[in-house]
């Protein structure tokens, strides 16, 4: 910032007039807020409770309808640093989806990568480029940028699930199609397993048919009884006195791309985590943004020093560079996606751990 008085030096001021006609900006007045001294996000920490967001959805199933126009009965988590944008990070979108019983969405694709974690319900199918795919609660579903994908409920009751996308990302950098479907969907077929996953979804075995490396993975869903087990086997191996655990009573995965090892899409990283019993994990800040779903148990979150519980279904949002952490009370199973593939590309990663919680 400049220290001479504008006031006191009219060729100064007159300067800064001839700046702003000519749609001009001079660093030296802005230094700060183009260069922080660490990330300082406009986004904030913050906690959305399922008691609350749910009924919402149900209202909204009442009273909305789903077809063409709207396309989708999603309801986005705007955060409140982010003056009434519909994003829960400056990267990243995530909404609760609510389809009613008998419900269908039509199709359509977009530019945006997008995935569906389930978490109640089942006997909903989302077709993705005519596969159709089983979604059911604890499943983590993949619509990558560029797929015809629309969605059927096969049953009499609801289901609501979270969506992640891209959308802020793609938004700034004037990247994004849209092109409707089929107003229905191209295959009402209601099989157990996906095609995709049959080819697949099978653990350390790879097809032949595909050897090229994908930019996103070719695993349409990634079911919860594997997710489970894998977890449960990280606990046990650290009960029998074998590493396998992220930190003591912290046992996590991640969801990978078969193809190359890496995420699952270009742009969000997945992951799950679960804690015993009064384990807490160690405070970090992590360049990026990451948004957790409580899938199921109860715990508390310390965001920037502030403590919130948090129970079954409740979603928490940590900004770039925020100090965060998580303790269990009676157990906790936490679904999370960050933009970490992002920062990582651009080699802007960085982690700071404390080494007491």
């Amino acid at each position: 910032m400049t220290t001479i008085d504008e006031a006191l030096d009219p060729e100064l001021k007159q300067l800064y007039t001839d700046f702003e006609a000519e749609n001009l900006n001079p660093l030296w007045t802005q230094l700060g807020d183009l260069m922080p001294m660490a990330p300082a996000s406009k986004a904030e920490p913050f906690v959305w409770r399922w008691s609350t967001l749910y009924p919402l959805a149900q209202r909204a199933g009442d009273l909305v309808p789903v077809g063409r126009g709207g396309e989708r009965r999603a309801i986005a988590l705007a955060n409140p640093g982010l003056g009434g944008a519909p994003y829960v990070t400056p990267t990243l979108w995530a909404a609760i989806q609510y389809l009613g019983p008998k419900e269908t969405a039509p199709e359509h694709r977009h530019s945006q990568n997008a995935f569906r974690f389930v978490v109640e319900g089942e006997g909903v199918w989302t077709v993705v480029n005519g596969d159709p795919v089983a979604m059911r609660r604890g499943d983590f579903l993949l619509t990558p940028g560029w797929n015809f994908h629309g969605h059927h409920n096969e049953t009499d009751q609801p289901m609501a699930w979270i969506d992640g996308l891209d959308i802020p990302f793609v938004h700034y950098t004037d990247t994004a199609f849209f092109e409707f479907g089929a107003d229905g969907v191209t295959d009402d077929a209601t099989p157990d397993v996906s095609r995709s996953e049959r080819l697949w979804a099978h653990p350390g075995l790879r097809p032949l048919v595909g050897l090229d490396r994908q930019t996103s993975s070719p695993i349409a869903c990634y079911r919860w009884e594997h997710t489970d087990r894998a977890l449960a086997e990280q606990l046990a191996l650290e009960d029998e006195g074998h590493p396998g655990t992220a930190e003591p009573g912290h046992a996590a995965v991640r969801y990978t791309n078969p193809t190359t090892g890496g995420d699952v899409m270009p742009t969000i990283r997945a992951e799950f985590h679960r804690l015993r019993p009064g384990a807490v994990t160690r405070p970090r800040r992590d360049v990026g943004s990451t948004v957790f779903q409580v899938f199921d148990g109860e715990g508390h979150v310390s965001l920037a020093g502030v403590e919130h519980t948090v129970a079954t279904g409740d979603m928490v949002v940590v900004p770039s560079w925020v100090e965060w952490s998580i303790g269990s009370d009676a157990g906790l199973d936490l679904f999370t996606f960050s933009d970490a593939p992002i920062v990582e590309r651009l080699h802007l990663n960085r982690t700071l751990i404390s080494e007491g919680a």
